[in-house]
């Protein structure tokens, strides 16, 4: 199931059908890593660098590389923290757009099921603020635990997969049964979600390709609910919105 739903999620990543949530997920998700690149950048200005001029106070003429270098080393420092605010980010555009992707997977792929009803716009973006806090604090364990050598990469896939496999599946169930109703759904499934959150996590690794996050998790994780629940269903009948899985 989950390398069906991940092949189907590439797949219709560019499709015609996905262009409106392709651009709307690409842009916002540039925007919102622009805005805190830039705020980055003038937290560390107004207070590492008055830090540094105070500790080596004075420096001669000739000393200006070290300038140079200091530069350098938070222009690295600056791009992973970049890297690791792609998955709080891709929290956000989620509880924006989701309910766009879900609708172009469930129309191309799933014409014949009852379509999803969205979740409120409200409690999305709630949900997607609870959940950016959490990955945000994740992310920052992960960050400190990257000086560890040999679990810093384990730490990363790990704590992404779990959490960004239960978002996007948690929101995708949302659209046909309560957020109890579709929690319930995933703990019944934790094994599979998880693994599913790994495929994402690698997605998320790789640069450029992350910026598509969002939707290539939403259209992923869409497919992979109704998947399980016609797994779950004797009659192989998906549930119509608003019912319980058996």
């Amino acid at each position: 199931m989950i390398f069906d739903a991940a092949r189907a999620a590439a797949g219709q990543l560019f499709a015609p059908a996905f262009r409106a949530a392709f651009f709307k997920s690409l842009g916002l998700t540039l925007l919102l890593l622009a805005g805190f690149w830039f705020g980055l950048k003038e937290l560390f200005e107004a207070f590492a660098m008055p830090w540094l001029d105070q500790l080596v106070p004075g420096l001669p003429g000739w000393a200006g590389w070290l300038g140079v270098l200091a530069a350098i080393v938070a222009g690295i420092g600056l791009a992973l923290a970049l890297a690791l605010l792609i998955a709080p980010v891709t929290a956000i555009v989620a509880g924006l757009f989701l309910d766009d992707v879900a609708e172009a997977v469930e129309k191309t792929s799933y014409p014949q099921d009852p379509p999803g009803k969205a979740v409120p716009l409200v409690p999305a973006i709630w949900l997607s603020l609870k959940f950016f806090g959490v990955v945000v604090l994740a992310n920052l364990v992960a960050l400190f635990l990257l000086l560890v050598p040999g679990i810093n990469l384990v730490i990363f896939f790990i704590v992404n997969a779990y959490l960004l496999g239960r978002e996007f599946f948690e929101f995708a169930a949302m659209r046909f049964r309560s957020e109890a109703e579709a929690k319930a759904l995933r703990r019944r499934h934790a094994v599979t979600i998880f693994l599913a959150g790994l495929v994402i996590a690698g997605f998320l690794a790789v640069p450029l390709l992350n910026l598509l996050t969002p939707l290539f998790a939403g259209a992923m994780m869409v497919h992979l609910h109704k998947m399980i629940v016609a797994r779950e269903s004797p009659s192989g009948v998906r549930p119509a919105v608003g019912e319980a899985s058996p």
